[in-house]
């Protein structure tokens, strides 16, 4: 939890040095800082809220500040060597698709709407991953492989989760708006993002619940890309990442998706 604070307090920190230099440059424009509800979710913006006003602009003008916005819900998938099946060597992370699941969400952003129609920005926020492993066990701790204990009790719940801090480079395209003030979205770019911890979680009826934190394995530094298709403040999302999931050789080339539903679209 502290690491998870202080990452937040330096993301926030260099998110404020980026704005400060950006708003420096609109000498013309008058600075405004708004704070309200957005599609349900919060929001905090500086240079007025970046939303669907009617009001018409010739000028771009650059956005940004706190937010609460495009909260991800969904699935996540294994893919091995570019199958879902699961090869002999990760058949012990077999997992229950309906249970391995994923949320993400951002809290900064900063970027430079070029019109009402097209937007750069740079974000910055969380991301979980949860996989619940089908196989009764133990994946050992500090271990520089994957090795595991198979165990004789019977697991009601064995996850394997994950947590990143993310930051997405987006590029937004909108249409006009329609005669009840919403838009259709087309969202698409690159992320990196950079791991926080790892934990396993397990509840059994001999030894009730536990929880055992170690990296596993995890690549601390994972990059990928992601589309974004969405009405009004509601829409549905994809995510690939291109590199591995793990960093050991007999993971290689196990890597992971996500699809689902975003909330606070904007």
């Amino acid at each position: 939890m502290k690491k998870l604070v202080w990452t937040t307090l330096l993301v926030s920190g260099l998110a404020g040095v980026m704005a400060q230099g950006a708003f420096a440059q609109q000498d013309s424009v008058k600075k405004k800082s708004t704070f309200g509800l957005d599609n349900g979710l919060i929001s905090i913006s500086i240079n007025g809220k970046d939303s669907t006003s009617k009001a018409k602009s010739s000028h771009g003008r650059f956005t940004g500040g706190i937010t609460l916005t495009r909260l991800d819900i969904g699935f996540s998938r294994l893919v091995d060597n570019g199958s879902f099946s699961l090869s002999k060597e990760n058949e012990f992370l077999d997992y229950t698709g309906g249970k391995t699941s994923t949320v993400s969400f951002d809290v900064l952003q900063l970027g430079y709407r070029f019109n009402s129609h097209f937007k750069i920005y740079m974000a910055g926020g969380f991301d979980w991953t949860m996989i619940r492993l089908k196989q009764n066990i133990t994946l050992e701790k500090n271990s520089p492989t994957m090795s595991y204990t198979e165990e004789s009790i019977q697991f009601s719940k064995n996850r394997l989760s994950n947590s990143y801090v993310h930051i997405p480079l987006n590029f937004e395209l909108r249409s006009k708006e329609n005669a009840h003030g919403k838009r259709f979205t087309f969202v698409f770019g690159p992320e990196v993002a950079f791991l926080l911890n790892a934990k396993v979680k397990q509840v059994s009826k001999e030894n009730g619940k536990e929880k055992f934190k170690d990296d596993y394995n995890f690549e601390p530094f994972r990059y990928g890309g992601t589309l974004r298709l969405g009405y009004g403040g509601f829409g549905v999302f994809t995510k690939y990442y291109f590199n591995d999931m793990f960093t050991t050789t007999a993971q290689k080339g196990l890597r992971n998706m996500s699809f689902g539903v975003t909330l606070g679209l904007n």
